[in-house]
């Protein structure tokens, strides 16, 4: 699976009643397609696919492809429990999905054998590429990600650890086995801080949270770091940064403040589900200030 620019999660839309909005979802993933993402990850981390029914799911992978139209890959998000990651993978394969992003099963651990397992039971049923979230209880070593990567079906790992040592050593195990027909991605929440260190060890893809609510932004630093534009400097001052120590105040508000963004921006997505929580007004002000900084070093840059 190919993947050409940043790649969109889009955040998952409801109404006022706190329903799942379709039409809301589509216009999300057209509006983000005509920034020219490499791929859209639907009902993952940032459509906060913990929250979301077993139909809820398949509506939001439905609308996501339907919105996409063949244009870039769609990735649907799987995990939890052993049974709900497979019938979510086998109802993504069925609804047009070109792959799933493997989240960790949650509330328990398992030994590195076990995680194996689990990644290959999900796999087989999936029948579309596969690429393993790496974080929470799903935290592979070197070796066992040498093993999953053999797997037929899985195509990549995305790492939402972020210890760079384990990384790298995860990545020469696996290009040991693969070679380069393999993906890795940065998964850490506003991932553009850490773009560098991960272009470093040989990772340079990465997922944008940020894409989701001001693409503007998220496409001039992604054009900027490749090409050695000191505007990619100027965005971590202005935005990327701020946005992190406002996102650090509350667990969730990593999807939070990516929900009440595309709210600022003008898009119709509603709030977040418990047990996360929406941005007080105040932080709001907050949030809406370090957009209007990103757009300006947008603008002048």
């Amino acid at each position: 699976m190919d993947f050409d620019g940043i790649l969109f999660f889009p955040v998952t839309p409801f109404d006022g009643a706190g329903r799942l909005d379709e039409d809301a979802l589509r216009r999300h993933v057209a509006a983000g397609l005509e920034h020219g993402p490499g791929g859209v990850f639907a009902a993952c981390g940032t459509g906060e696919v913990h929250a979301l029914s077993a139909a809820e799911h398949a509506r939001a992978v439905r609308a996501a492809v339907a919105a996409t139209a063949g244009r870039v890959p769609v990735v649907a998000g799987v995990g939890g429990g052993l049974g709900t990651a497979v019938e979510q993978a086998e109802a993504a394969r069925r609804l047009g999905a070109d792959g799933v992003l493997l989240l960790p099963p949650y509330l328990v651990s398992g030994s590195q054998r076990g995680l194996v397992d689990y990644v290959r039971t999900v796999t087989e049923a999936a029948g579309v590429p596969v690429i393993v979230y790496q974080r929470g209880g799903l935290v592979l070593t070197p070796a066992a990600a040498a093993e999953v990567a053999g797997l037929p079906g899985v195509v990549g790992i995305k790492d939402g650890v972020g210890d760079l040592d384990r990384m790298s050593r995860i990545v020469a195990a696996v290009r040991a086995v693969r070679g380069d027909a393999f993906t890795f991605f940065n998964g850490l929440p506003t991932a553009e801080v850490t773009v560098p260190a991960y272009a470093a060890i040989g990772v340079p893809l990465y997922s944008s949270a940020a894409f989701a609510f001001v693409p503007e932004v998220a496409t001039a630093f992604y054009r900027a770091f490749h090409a050695g534009d000191p505007l990619a400097q100027t965005l971590l001052d202005v935005f990327y940064r701020p946005l992190v120590e406002l996102r650090d105040r509350a667990p969730g508000y990593a999807v939070a403040l990516v929900k009440a963004g595309a709210r600022l921006r003008g898009a119709d997505v509603g709030g977040v589900r418990p047990p996360f929580t929406d941005p007080a007004p105040a932080e709001l002000d907050e949030l809406a200030a370090i957009i209007d900084a990103g757009l300006a070093a947008v603008k002048e840059g």
